[in-house]
């Protein structure tokens, strides 16, 4: 499906990481598929409330808890700058549909990372 939304189509996912060597990009392509899906859920399921959307990116976020270990496997992990900048991309989603009193934390409250 491709999003239609045309700030998402445009919006470089990631780019903190990519732009760090610390994050092997075959495992930060993986992490910004996640956020794409999660994109292309928002836009065919078209949450009407904020509950509703907290419901789509904590699975999200749940994916990412499960890259975490591919992270470990490449010599990296999701640390301190990596939380922030997936944090913020998530909250860009949440902005770019139309929540922005979306709560960072909440949208990924499912997290151990």
């Amino acid at each position: 499906m491709a999003i239609t939304n045309e700030q998402v189509a445009e919006h470089a996912f990631l780019r903190g990481l990519y732009s760090d060597g610390y994050f092997p990009d075959h495992v930060v392509d993986k992490g910004k598929a996640i956020l794409m899906r999660l994109c292309e859920r928002i836009e065919a399921e078209r949450p009407t409330d904020v509950a509703s959307l907290y419901a789509l990116t904590q699975a999200a976020t749940e994916e990412f808890n499960l890259l975490e270990a591919e992270f470990e496997a490449a010599g990296s992990e999701i640390e301190t700058v990596a939380r922030e900048v997936i944090a913020e991309d998530f909250w860009f989603v949440a902005s770019a549909y139309g929540f922005q009193d979306a709560d960072v934390e909440t949208l990924i409250a499912t997290r151990d990372w």
